[in-house]
Formats: C-alpha cells, sequence, structure tokens
C-alpha cells in the first residue's frame, strides 16, 4: 500500500468520515422531515387527491435520478466540497419554496405548484449532497467501502429521525414551521461546511457519462436486483399488513430500519477484511431468506424476522459492489462512478412501486415477495459470476487502476 495510504488509527479514521458524513446527515434530515407531512397537506388541506399528493412525493426521484451522473463529473471536476455545498444550497431552496407554498395556501394550485418546485429542487440538492459527502469522506482507497457505509447509516438514520420529527413540527407550528426549520438546519450546516479544508481534485482525463456507465452497468444492474426486496418492504408492508387482518406494520419497517443500520455498524470493516464479491453474496443470500419468509408468513412475527434478515442482507450490498464499482475507472473518475452505480438504486426504486402495484391487482399482495426473492436470486447469481474473478478489494490494491 502507498505510504500516503497508510491506515490511520480506527478512531481517527472514524472522526474523519463523520466530520463529513454529518452532512449527508443533515441532507436526508431536511428529506425526512416534510415526508411524513406533504402528503396530507396536499391532499387533505390543500383538498388535492391521493394522485398528487404521490406526485409531490416523487418528484423528488426524479431529478435526483437525472442530476446523479452531473454530480458525480462536478465532483470530479470541482471536488466534492464545492459538490456538498450546492447540494445543501438545494436543500435550503426547497426550504424557501415550502414556505412560499404555506404563505398562498389560500391559492392552492398556487401552493401545490411552489411544492413541486421545491421537491424538484431538493432532489437533485439530494444527489449533490450524497455524492459528494462519500467522496469528501474517504480516507485512502482502502476505505471506499467503510465512507459508503457510515453514509448510508446517516442516510437512514436521518430519515428515521426526520420523519417523526417533522410530524411533531407541524403539529406545532404547521408546514411554515416545517419549511422554517428545514432553512435553519440547512444553513448551519453550509456555514459549517464553508470553512472545511476541499479535498484535492485528482488530475487526469474525465470520462464522458456514456463510457463510466459502459464500465459500471453489471454492477448497477446487480444493485437494482438487490434494492428490489428494499422497495417492497418500505412501500407495501403496511398492504401486506392489512390484507391479513394483522397490526404493526409500522414497527416492521422499524425492525427493518433497525437490522439495516445495525448491520453496518457491527461489519464496518468486512468489506476490507473479506472482499466485496463474498461479503454481497453473504448478504444476497440473507435477504433472499428474509423476503421467502414474509412471502410464506402465517403470523407477524415471520414477516417480522423476515423483514430483519432483508433488511440486515440489504444492508452491505451498496457499498461491497460499490468499493468494485469505483475501482474500474481511474481515480480522477471515481465520482462519476459513485454516482452513475447509484443511479441504479433510483430506478429501482422509482420503477418498483409502479410496476409491483400493477403486479398486485393479478396476483394479490403476497406474491410481490416472492417474486422479489427470485429478482434478487438473480442479483445472487450474477454476483458469483463476478466473484470468480478471483479479485478481492485487498487484490484490488495492488492492480494499477484501469482507464
Amino acid at each position: 500500500m502507498p505510504a500516503s495510504e497508510s491506515a490511520p488509527s480506527a478512531l481517527r479514521l472514524n472522526l474523519r468520515i463523520f466530520s463529513v458524513v454529518m452532512f449527508n446527515f443533515a441532507n436526508y434530515l431536511t428529506i425526512g422531515l416534510p415526508l411524513a407531512v406533504l402528503p396530507g397537506y396536499v391532499h387533505e388541506h390543500l383538498g388535492f387527491s391521493a394522485f398528487w399528493a404521490g406526485l409531490v412525493i416523487s418528484l423528488q426521484y426524479f431529478t435526483t435520478l437525472l442530476s446523479r451522473p452531473q454530480s458525480g463529473r462536478i465532483a470530479d471536476e470541482k471536488g466534492p466540497k464545492k459538490v456538498v455545498v450546492l447540494g445543501l444550497c438545494g436543500a435550503v431552496v426547497s426550504g424557501v419554496f415550502y414556505a412560499l407554498a404555506a404563505w398562498n395556501d389560500s391559492s392552492p394550485i398556487v401552493a401545490l405548484t411552489l411544492l413541486c418546485i421545491g421537491r424538484l429542487i431538493l432532489g437533485a440538492g439530494q444527489s449533490f449532497a450524497g455524492t459528494g459527502a462519500t467522496l469528501w469522506g474517504v480516507v485512502g482507497s482502502r476505505h471506499i467501502g467503510r465512507a459508503i457505509s457510515w453514509n448510508g447509516v446517516a442516510t437512514y438514520g436521518a430519515m428515521a429521525i426526520g420523519a417523526p420529527l417533522g410530524v411533531w413540527i407541524n403539529h406545532i407550528g404547521g408546514l411554515k414551521l416545517v419549511s422554517y426549520t428545514v432553512i435553519t438546519i440547512v444553513l448551519l450546516f453550509v456555514l459549517l461546511a464553508l470553512p472545511r479544508e476541499a479535498a484535492k481534485v485528482t488530475p487526469g482525463k474525465k470520462l464522458p457519462f456514456r463510457e463510466v456507465l459502459g464500465k459500471v452497468w453489471v454492477y448497477g444492474i446487480v444493485l437494482a436486483l438487490a434494492s428490489i426486496g428494499f422497495g417492497v418492504i418500505a412501500t407495501f408492508i403496511t398492504l401486506f399488513y392489512a390484507d391479513r387482518h394483522w397490526g404493526g406494520a409500522a414497527l416492521t419497517l422499524t425492525i427493518f430500519s433497525c437490522a439495516f443500520v445495525g448491520v453496518r455498524l457491527l461489519f464496518p470493516n468486512s468489506i476490507n477484511r473479506f472482499g466485496g464479491p463474498r461479503v454481497a453474496i453473504v448478504c444476497f443470500t440473507v435477504e433472499i431468506t428474509g423476503l421467502l419468509l414474509i412471502w410464506s408468513a402465517a403470523l407477524p412475527l415471520m414477516a417480522e424476522l423476515g423483514a430483519f434478515l432483508a433488511g440486515a442482507g440489504f444492508s452491505l450490498v451498496f457499498p461491497s459492489l460499490g468499493v468494485l464499482a469505483v475501482k474500474v475507472v481511474a481515480p480522477q473518475n471515481q465520482g462519476s462512478a459513485l454516482a452513475t452505480y447509484t443511479l441504479f438504486l433510483d430506478l429501482s426504486l422509482g420503477l418498483v412501486g409502479p410496476l409491483a402495484g400493477v403486479m398486485m391487482g393479478y396476483t394479490g399482495v403476497g406474491a410481490i415477495y416472492l417474486v422479489a426473492a427470485i429478482l434478487v436470486s438473480v442479483g445472487l447469481l450474477m454476483t458469483l459470476r463476478l466473484s470468480r474473478s478471483g479479485i478481492t478489494l485487498a487484490q484490488e490494491e495492488t492492480l494499477p487502476s484501469r482507464q
């Protein structure tokens, strides 16, 4: 390993990563705060249909998907710090549009339009801040997996905190107070980010998006398949419980999230020790087992155990394959590789909802978990094929960067 990548102590390494991950935490906290508030506001307060309430939420993911390539390219060219600050500024602007919507709720169409604009801007901000924070926190190429893992913990932790906190704030002061809270939090973190030292930009040829896509698409497809399990649980577990006349769907979602975060906290160095493909194979196997348990659940306890296993299994898929995806390009293109790889997660989650919803009309809600398990199994087979190359993360450290 090069001298410049001598491993710092575990404490110093984690503190370095935490000091940057906090910006992604702030980013997703501002996403979580209005998440449980806006659907009710659009449907009940403004009087629009459930379709429009859902559209307001979905618009964010649309621009996140479209802006992924740009966020990675700018991170490679200008450095991850600038991308993080741009992303956080986008969150501030989205909060301003929420406030404008709240001030114009006497005109529902105007308020809805302002909310939609705010959500579109937030989606781009999410993409920029998330990509930039992951790259900014990297301390040597051996620790890419650790940086990705901790950013995932920040993402899910912030969403878990933000949603109930947003409901409480909305109860006190409505959407206006929620929007002011979003603006205040993000401005604080922008002020914290500005004086920090920027990461150096790696010189060299920057590849166009098409070439980066050609190098990482295999890892992206595997990630998309793994994400289907997460998508059907997050979107349809409440309908699954209602179909069986059970209570406690919210607890099952909490169990999934706790398992996801817990595995990343307990096994932060597993990818370095065992290599990305091996970790991914174990993760896929555990996730498939969890999905099959939910499909066959005769009691809520079985579904809860299935959600726990699915969350634990899905937890390390993203970083275990992500460390491979960013290494198929030279260092000066790793931002683009990471953003392009993440694009497949956005695409998968965007398609799962409507496609599984159509399928449910013919097969019932339970069958979608069986189909999800089958599709995740395809991801497992693809990962097994990748693992036959015999390249582990440790071995890749000795390989020359591939152009």
